[in-house]
Parts: C-alpha cells; structure tokens; sequence
C-alpha cells in the first residue's frame, strides 16, 4: 500500500479503481389491458416501450392521473368508443413536458400539459405523444386540480354556458350534485352569480355533505324525496323556478326534477347513474314546452377541432368561444377584477382527492397498485372565503387517483 501511494506521489502511472457503472435506465410502467372485463381482472402493471421521439412528438413525464367512471366502462368494453388492444388505461391526467420534437412548437420542456383527446392512456408513468393530442396548461395551477380540468370541469362549464343564456339571479336544478360534475357546477354558478339546486340521495352522513356542497357555494341542498314534497314552494319564494336541468341519474330522480322546470326550460342529460330511462310526462311536452338535450364531453370536442388540428394552447383555445381551457384557467378571475385568480387558481376549482394509487419506477418498488388514504400533499388544501372569515375547505367525498412517480 505505502510503494502504491508512493508512486502516486511520483507520478507513476497508477491504475485506478473502476467505479461502478450506473444503473440502466428504468423503462417506463403503466396500467394495461389486453382483454376487456372488469378492472381487477383484466389490469397489469407492465414495463411500457418507450416510443422513438418524432419530429413532432412530445415526450412526458405524468404526474397524476384520475379514475373516471368513463375509465373504467372503456375497460369493461361498454363505453362509446375504445382503444384498439392492448392499450394503457386512463382518459385524463397532467404531466410535465421533457422533451419535443424538432418540429415542436407550441410546447417545450418543463411546460405542463394535459390531454386534448379521448383514449391517451394516462395511467403510465412517462411517454411519448403526439403535439396535438396535448393542451398546455399554466405550471402554477395544482397538480391534482389540473389532473382533473379536463372532463368533469368542462362537462359543467359546456352545460351551463351552450343550452339556455343564463346571466346572474337565473337558477339551475341539477341532481347528483356531489358527483365530480355536480360540484364543478356548484361552484361554476356561484362564480357567474348563478343560483343552484341541488338533488342528492339520502345517507346517514347527509349533514356532512350538505355542509360540504354549501361550503362550494350551494344554495340549496335537498334530497330526491323533497322534491316531491310541497316545501319546494318555500325555495322559489326567494330565486326563480330553474330554466336549466342537469340530469346524469334517470328514473324518478328526473320525473320529479323535471316538474320544477319553468316552460320552454331545457334539461340537459348527460349520464345515466340509475341504469333506468328518462322518463318525461306528456303534459310537460304538450303545456310547458320543455326541451331535453344530450351531452357528450367527447362528442364536443370532436365538433369544436379546429380543422383537423386540436389547440395547444390557452390562447388558440379562447378565440374558440371563450373556450374550456382558458374560460376555466383564465377568464372566471379576470371578469372578477382578478390580476392571476380563477376558478383552477389558487384552489377556486377544487378536486376531491382521497385516494391515491402509486405507480413507482423506482427500483424496489411494489409490482401492483397500492390504494392508500391520501397524505399531505394529496388533500390540496385551499382556502376559500366564508362570509366574513377565511376557512380552510374539507376534502371532498372520494375520488381516486393514479399518483406517479
């Protein structure tokens, strides 16, 4: 040892120590399914190919990823369209831009993006896309918020702005109102100054949604049994009688909902939770004129491309109808007075995280995903004013989330 530092110190030649090499690059993993059927039985947690990165390609690294119930009727082989198989699960999500293309553009590194198109497959931890199958999103919105803008948030904001002109004291009747939609709704209308009516079943915890839905900016509350009851009247005492009706349950839930409606009011369909028809008394035709219409997040945007190119940007999207993105990220703040507030920033337009699925790239890491209550930096937290003090919001009822890692 001492002849070898010595001819280190002389200058000898001195073979050193090989260091180790670094360790092969994870590829990246994600939910699959080669067969259609129920999730627990058909999904795998697999090692993806990485695709060659294109000219005008986009390589992403996900951040979080919601299961929506269109996700899951895409596994079963229910939903309306479907991915060609095998294919990786998951319609929604936002992620972190690593690389493009050198015909890229409207999108560079460390930029956030969120799916522009049905079927991406968001349930993986990276991959490679196409530019126009991604909508650049602002960085300092919260993940989980942008991780969910893009259906739910939409789906609310279309509803209420393409089938009746509404302006502020008008109302709105809605069922299913703690669903992810209802509550975009909720807080949607409260930001346009728009009343609101909200059905939900009966449950043991019903003081504790009812809270919640208020806290969003409810006006009122009721459960499907009092829409039948007679102190119905009690409520269009103090706002109109609703010219909008948003129905994604069937069955009696709508009949009832319906008789509420002023004539000549639209109800607008676009779910069906009951797996019962919609159901519509002749009368409400023949002497109140009513209008039942449809709606299709996915159907929307198909009709809306431009051309056969999707925007990329808040920008290209508000010279579209004030459009989904920038109506939701931008204009709800400004037309407030607001600098930077909107109803996605700093929290106006909240998720309902509380659970959370992990996929890890990591070495080590669990060959399946682990559903876990969510800890501190999933329940996004945000403040919110409450007449005249600031309270901190509750998370909402559950929502699950892909988190990756």
């Amino acid at each position: 040892m001492q002849r070898v530092a010595a001819r280190a110190l002389r200058g000898s030649p001195f073979r050193p120590i090989r260091a180790r090499s670094a360790p092969a690059r994870v590829p990246p993993r994600g939910l699959l399914y080669e067969r259609h059927g129920e999730p627990r039985g058909v999904l795998q947690l697999k090692d993806l190919e990485m695709a060659r990165l294109g000219d005008s390609d986009v390589h992403v690294k996900m951040l979080a990823a919601p299961i929506n119930p269109a996700d899951i009727n895409m596994i079963q082989g229910t939903y309306a369209i479907l991915s060609p198989l095998p294919t990786v699960g998951g319609n929604e999500g936002v992620g972190e831009v690593l690389e493009v293309g050198q015909r890229v553009t409207a999108l560079k590194p460390g930029d956030c993006v969120i799916p522009a198109v049905t079927g991406l497959g968001t349930w993986r931890t990276q991959g490679v896309f196409p530019e126009e199958a991604l909508l650049k999103v602002p960085s300092d919105i919260p993940v989980l918020c942008a991780a969910t803008l893009s259906v739910n948030p939409c789906t609310a904001y279309r509803m209420l702005a393409d089938f009746e002109t509404l302006v502020p004291g008008d109302s709105v009747i809605q069922n299913a109102a703690n669903s992810g939609v209802g509550q975009a709704v909720i807080q949607i209308a409260k930001a346009s100054g728009i009343k609101t009516i909200n059905v939900v079943r009966d449950r043991p915890d019903l003081p504790k949604l009812v809270e919640r839905l208020l806290a969003l900016g409810a006006d009122y509350v009721i459960t499907e049994e009092m829409l039948r009851k007679p102190e119905m009247k009690d409520i269009f005492k103090n706002i109109p009688k609703p010219r909008l009706a948003l129905n994604c349950v069937g069955g009696k839930s709508t009949t009832e909902m319906l008789r509420h409606l002023q004539p000549k009011g639209t109800m607008v369909t676009y779910g069906g939770m009951a797996k019962q028809p919609v159901m519509v008394p002749v009368s409400a035709f023949i002497f109140r004129d009513v209008r039942l219409r449809g709606f299709w997040m996915t159907q929307w945007r198909k009709e809306h491309a431009q051309g056969e190119r999707v925007p990329t940007s808040t920008t290209s999207l508000a010279a579209q109808d004030q459009s989904l993105l920038s109506a939701l990220v931008l204009l709800p703040g400004a037309a407030r007075g607001c600098s930077r507030g909107s109803l996605s920033f700093p929290g106006a337009l909240r998720p309902r995280p509380e659970e959370v699925g992990l996929i890890s790239p990591e070495e080590g890491a669990v060959e399946e995903v682990q559903l876990q209550k969510a800890k501190e930096r999933s329940q996004c937290h945000h403040f919110q004013k409450d007449k005249d003090r600031d309270s901190l919001a509750k998370p909402l009822p559950r929502q699950r989330h892909l988190w990756l890692q």
